[in-house]
């Protein structure tokens, strides 16, 4: 078994040593839900998100009120985060200070605080916050709405990068962020209700996703993209035993950039394919390149490796899209337009390399893609 082996140790809670005082983590979800009443389908996401716990204050402190900018205080809090995408996106934010949180930190991780839980299995809570709470708090980074949500998780295919998050490098804290898909593909069940509208959330039609980071800082650029909907283009089926996973940007080791570089992996059927480029071995390759129009997103990214060849074009519309907010741990906000989605539709071509060319293995239709794609300004190309 490769990159799908499972590792529950590495959905732990990571903030420890220096983490514990300048660092986050969080448990990420997203998934599609069916409306009970007219059958439309939308996706929406859940997401934990922990900062800075040796710093803990009686109350959530967060780095974007004008007062603690100033005074350059760290943000230290559990932030729920919960919204959906859609021509009605929203990303709504709950904060709970450390003293009302409860974490078990080793595997199985679990994370609770008033009625919001997360774990490897379970998913409950709800957030509200009301149009003048939004106005009245541009700190909160969020928008107005009410989202309530139990959940089932199954994980069904891991993405586990390997060397990046192995346990010397965990513990050296080498990474300035660092990322594990404990279910890439993911069957999510249960129900979901937002601003009074129920949804459904069937297992078969989910097209669940499960991952984490953590570190120090965030990746410029961000890239992301992920889908388990996916469709033969020769044959008309779907691919119920598939999924693909990519991500990254710039990452840094010991504060050093490496070059642009993502890291990517396809299970197609029962069959592995992975594009990693600490795996110097499997001779992996990967240009991408990321462009935002006047109505989408959109992104281009092309990996190989000794055997195979992947080719994957997505593209999202900006109205379904959100600018999903952030602090750093050092309190600052550098990524103001990390555009993330989970409507993106896409076209993956594989190919197997020989001695006589390329032959396409499958050329597929991918739709229901998670999405992401952030430069920090100053970093951008003209």
């Amino acid at each position: 078994m490769g990159f799908e082996r499972k590792d529950p140790a590495k959905n732990e809670f990571m903030l420890t040593g220096p983490f514990r005082k300048k660092g986050y983590d969080w448990w990420w979800h997203s998934f599609t839900a069916v409306n009970e009443v007219t059958g439309e389908e939308k996706p929406f996401f859940i997401e934990f998100f922990t900062c800075n716990p040796a710093l803990a204050q009686e109350k959530p402190t967060l780095g974007q009120l004008p007062e603690n900018k100033g005074k350059g205080v760290r943000p230290s809090y559990l932030m729920v985060k919960a919204g959906c995408w859609g021509d009605d996106h929203c990303q709504l934010h709950r904060f709970f200070p450390w003293k009302d949180v409860r974490i078990h930190g080793k595997a199985p991780y679990s994370v609770e605080a008033g009625d919001c839980f997360a774990s490897d299995e379970r998913l409950t809570g709800s957030v509200c916050i009301s149009a003048e709470e939004a106005t009245a708090h541009p700190e909160w980074m969020c928008d107005s709405g009410e989202l309530s949500w139990d959940l089932k998780i199954e994980k069904q295919i891991a993405f586990n990068v390997g060397y990046g998050t192995s346990k010397p490098l965990r513990f050296l804290k080498a990474f300035e962020m660092y990322w594990h898909a404990e279910g890439m593909k993911s069957a999510y069940s249960g129900t979901i209700t937002l601003n009074g509208a129920a949804y459904r959330v069937i297992p078969e039609k989910s097209y669940g996703y499960a991952d984490k980071n953590w570190g120090r800082n965030f990746t410029s650029p961000w890239v992301w993209l992920s889908s388990n909907h996916l469709v033969s283009n020769l044959t008309g089926k779907e691919l119920h035993n598939s999924v693909f996973d990519i991500g990254g940007g710039r990452p840094k080791i010991y504060f050093v950039p490496l070059n642009r570089i993502l890291l990517g992996a396809f299970y197609y059927e029962g069959a592995s394919y992975e594009f990693n480029f600490s795996k110097f071995w499997t001779g992996c390759k990967t240009d991408f390149s990321c462009q935002e129009t006047e109505d989408e997103i959109q992104w281009h990214v092309r990996q190989e490796n000794r055997q195979v060849v992947m080719e994957t074009d997505v593209h999202c519309k900006k109205s379904d899209m959100l600018l999903v907010n952030y602090e750093a741990p050092d309190g600052t906000k550098r990524h103001n337009r990390l555009w993330n989605g989970g409507n993106g539709v896409g076209r993956i071509r594989l190919y197997r390399k020989g001695k006589d060319g390329r032959t396409l293995i499958d050329d597929i239709a991918a739709y229901n893609i998670g999405c992401e794609y952030g430069e920090y300004q100053n970093e951008r190309k003209a």
